[in-house]
């Protein structure tokens, strides 16, 4: 489907004073989202230990998270109507997950609950620089298996079937076919990376890389601003019709078949980049799913990450769609 496309506990993890008081929009799209569901163990260290090393803490934090889950939480706290599909376990942990997809009215009867394994769990460790690194134990991720009655029906007037790999890979295909079956829009974010089926290609209408998958997919080396869109570029060639590559704080480049644009980031002191992604995904897609162009959807995706990183904790750093609007502007993007 090559066509172009214009990406908590409960409630009291985030305050209006936080990230902002949710907006009302006339314009509400639907997106589906697909995808991982994780409790996120936060350690907050001054330097993250060497091999061999120990070092202590300054704090523990029990977080939600996992790419799914705050790609749909991201989607909603900027006006979607948000549909999620995934798998936690019986537990603890699986019900405060729930609890808090239902604080951001996200529609979560696709989540199914696996009474043989736990709920996924990622271990981040958080420098005080804002830099992160993650371990994940998928859990009940590793054993979700798409309801194809459930999925099609979510995607029947949807604008945007969201996608990323921290579930089996085969699954990941299954739901882009029947998106493309129902002629919704696909925005894939391959990460943790691993290489795409020949299949899924064709099927992916924007790709979302960041610089390391850019290079792992594209086979060339992304150093810089040019590099990015040559990888974006070569990405084109293998199906998805807008391709975007982040770069961290340096900002993004957006390619597409009128060229390659770079977006220059927006400064901030970083606190926790660990949503950033994903944060910058989801403002994105809805950006896309209200059809505006790529590069004002980079822009307020640039926008929602840059108030991420300033706040500790992955959904609970997400910004909504009034705050992001109060935010600044980036600066101006360049041709390539």
């Amino acid at each position: 489907m090559n066509t172009t496309t214009h990406t908590n506990a409960a409630a009291t993890l985030h305050t209006d004073t936080d990230i902002g008081t949710k907006a009302i929009d006339t314009s509400t799209p639907r997106i589906t989202v697909v995808g991982s569901l994780n409790m996120d163990l936060v350690l907050q260290v001054a330097l993250a230990p060497e091999a061999g090393e120990t070092v202590l803490a300054d704090g523990l934090h029990l977080i939600p998270g996992g790419k799914g889950g705050n790609q749909a939480v991201a989607c909603a706290r900027q006006g979607a109507q948000v549909h999620l599909f995934g798998r936690v376990g019986n537990d603890a942990y699986g019900h405060t997950l729930r609890a808090g997809l239902d604080a951001d009215g996200i529609n979560h009867q696709g989540v199914q609950t696996d009474a043989d394994t736990t709920t996924g769990v990622a271990a981040i460790t958080v420098e005080a620089t804002g830099q992160n690194r993650i371990v994940v134990v998928p859990g009940a991720n590793g054993r979700f298996v798409l309801d194809s009655t459930a999925l099609a029906a979510a995607l029947q007037g949807a604008q945007a079937l969201v996608l990323q790999f921290e579930i089996p890979l085969p699954q990941v295909l299954a739901a882009a076919q029947h998106a493309g079956a129902a002629g919704c829009p696909v925005l894939l974010n391959p990460s943790p990376i691993q290489p795409l089926p020949d299949a899924l290609w064709p099927l992916v209408d924007t790709l979302v890389v960041n610089e390391v998958e850019a290079a792992a997919l594209a086979g060339v080396a992304v150093a810089t601003p040019q590099d990015a869109a040559t990888a974006a570029q070569a990405l084109r060639t293998r199906g998805p019709a807008q391709v975007v590559v982040t770069l961290g704080a340096a900002g993004a480049v957006a390619a597409d078949a009128a060229g390659s644009r770079y977006h220059p980031g927006i400064k901030v002191r970083a606190v926790d980049t660990t949503a950033a992604g994903d944060t910058f995904l989801g403002a994105l897609a809805v950006a896309l799913a209200r059809s505006e162009p790529l590069d004002t959807a980079v822009r307020e995706g640039m926008r929602a990450a840059a108030l991420c990183v300033t706040q500790a904790g992955a959904q609970p750093s997400i910004p909504t769609r009034a705050a992001v609007a109060q935010s600044p502007q980036p600066p101006d993007w360049t041709p390539l």
